[in-house]
This record gives C-alpha cells, sequence and structure tokens, in this order.
C-alpha cells in the first residue's frame, strides 16, 4: 500500500499513520545548485568573504534545516535523524556550488525531505550570505537523487 495523505470528506488532511509499519535504515541523498558569477565564486572559495566562510555556515544551516524539517512541511513526521551530511562542492568551470545532502534513520518513514529540505536550505544560505555582492544569483535543480529502505525500495536517479 502506497502512504498518501488523505483528505476527509469535511475538507481535513491528517498525517499519515505508520505505527504499523516495520523499522528498516533509511538513507536519502538529494542536490542543488547555486549559479553564480566567477567573481562571487572565487569570492567564497578564497574565504574572502566580509560574512565569513559561506561554505561551513551553508553547511550548518542544512543540517539544521534537515532536523526541523517537520516543523516546516506540514504532515511531515518528526524523526530522530542518525546522520546528517551536507558537502558543498565550487564547479569553477561553470560557476556553480553543487550542493549534496545526505540524511539516514532507522525508522517507520523515508527522509526524502529532509534532504531535500538541507539542499534547499544550503542553497538559499549561500544565497542569503552573498546576496550583497550579487543579486542574480540562481538557484536550480534540486531533487532528490537517491532513496533507500522502505516498502518502496530503492530510487535513484541515473
Amino acid at each position: 500500500m502506497t502512504e498518501f495523505t488523505h483528505i476527509n470528506t469535511n475538507g481535513e488532511a491528517n498525517m499519515v499513520d505508520v505505527s504499523n509499519k516495520r523499522e528498516t535504515v533509511r538513507e536519502a541523498r538529494a542536490e542543488a545548485f547555486v549559479s553564480m558569477s566567477a567573481e562571487t565564486l572565487a569570492m567564497i572559495v578564497s574565504g574572502e568573504h566580509h560574512k565569513g566562510d559561506v561554505f561551513a555556515t551553508a553547511r550548518i544551516a542544512g543540517i539544521q534545516a534537515a532536523k526541523r524539517t517537520w516543523e516546516l512541511i506540514p504532515l511531515c513526521h518528526p524523526l530522530l535523524l542518525s546522520k546528517v551530511e551536507v558537502k558543498l562542492t565550487a564547479l569553477l568551470d561553470t560557476n556553480q556550488v553543487r550542493i549534496e545532502s545526505l540524511c539516514k534513520l532507522t525508522g517507520k518513514t523515508g527522509v526524502e525531505m529532509e534532504a531535500l529540505t538541507a539542499a534547499s536550505v544550503a542553497a538559499l544560505t549561500i544565497y542569503d550570505m552573498c546576496k550583497a555582492v550579487q543579486k542574480d544569483m540562481v538557484i536550480s535543480n534540486v531533487r532528490l537523487l537517491e532513496k533507500t529502505g522502505g516498502k518502496s525500495g530503492h530510487f535513484k536517479v541515473e
């Protein structure tokens, strides 16, 4: 049976009941990209940004966001994550920062939303820290890369 949020006849939404599901190890990876000028990216990579270490701040923001996804996305379950990882890579040839997040737990529901939220908030943090230097940065291609565990099994972007 596929997991859905149900709308009652009176229009109320309910969080999915996962109490009868068995616990499995679940993991999800997501990514996002931030495109910017070569000058902005060089400033980030060199560590010369006046607000400090952009990558370190974005990494912490992404981790915090994954842990609080249930507070941001209606009907998400609060999860006890066992691992959250956020990696940022400067792609100098395309003037982008690639963000990849990984979330993991042993539980009854997946961690896709946590991984997507981590990547998204890390991207937003980069934008926030650099908007005084460049306002036309673009956040793009936020997507789930892979998920394992649970009844629906393995999914991976090819």
